[in-house]
């Protein structure tokens, strides 16, 4: 694209190297338009069971929405769609900003140079009742990486990490160093026939697995020969 790379550098930063998924609304949950179908439902006086059949719903779906919308006196069509879209908002408070008292344990430990693996194992054990102590290694990468959790924990923690790094880099994007590469290898499907016959010596395949089948089967025969 012709631009230096140290504006993408800067770019990516902004988000922590974490992608942010598009927002988009699942197919299981209620739309604008189900919304309208349940309020003509309620000024006709039907109950959720038959706003459901027409709806092809389960009765407890509709029942939680009106109940939780003001009930039948007070259900909007318009109001409860608005409320639901801010509900799926995401992301949703960090755990960590939430619970001052893990938030301090997981500090303690990046600032001590535990992995967040390290982190989350040792909480499981110590804490195996309560799930207030408890967090996932993944939700402290967030914690640390993405700029919209930053109130969570503090960012320069990332210092503490092995990698050092101010932007999260998934495993499956990271370039090949050349390491446990075999250079220029040639597949075993593609051997000469003549190794089939194991009539030259060499031929380490037919030779390994002959040696094997004689020390397994004959051990005593070729301590004796």
């Amino acid at each position: 694209m012709g631009i230096p790379s140290h504006r993408f550098r800067f770019f990516f930063a902004q988000t922590g190297g974490v992608r942010q998924a598009p927002r988009r609304r699942a197919e299981r949950h209620l739309t604008a338009v189900d919304r309208e179908e349940i309020l003509r439902g309620i000024a006709a006086g039907e109950s959720a069971r038959r706003i459901a059949r027409q709806l092809g719903r389960v009765p407890s779906t509709i029942s939680r929405e009106i109940a939780r919308n003001g009930g039948r006196e007070h259900y909007r069509a318009t109001a409860a769609d608005q409320e639901a879209h801010q509900r799926a908002r995401r992301p949703k408070p960090a755990k960590l900003a939430l619970l001052p008292a893990l938030r301090a344990v997981v500090e303690e430990k990046l600032a001590r140079s535990w992995s967040p693996e390290q982190i989350s194992g040792w909480l499981r054990r110590r804490f195996p009742g309560d799930s207030a102590m408890q967090i996932s290694h993944e939700a402290i990468y967030l914690s640390l990486y993405d700029p919209r959790r930053r109130r969570a924990i503090d960012r320069k923690l990332t210092q503490r990490l092995r990698t050092g790094r101010p932007i999260r880099q998934p495993r499956a994007v990271r370039r090949p160093t050349g390491r446990g590469i075999i250079r220029d290898m040639v597949s075993i499907s593609r051997r000469p026939a003549e190794v089939e016959d194991r009539a030259v010596p060499g031929h380490w395949e037919g030779d390994r697995a002959t040696r094997s089948r004689t020390n397994l089967s004959g051990l005593t025969d070729w301590r004796g020969g």
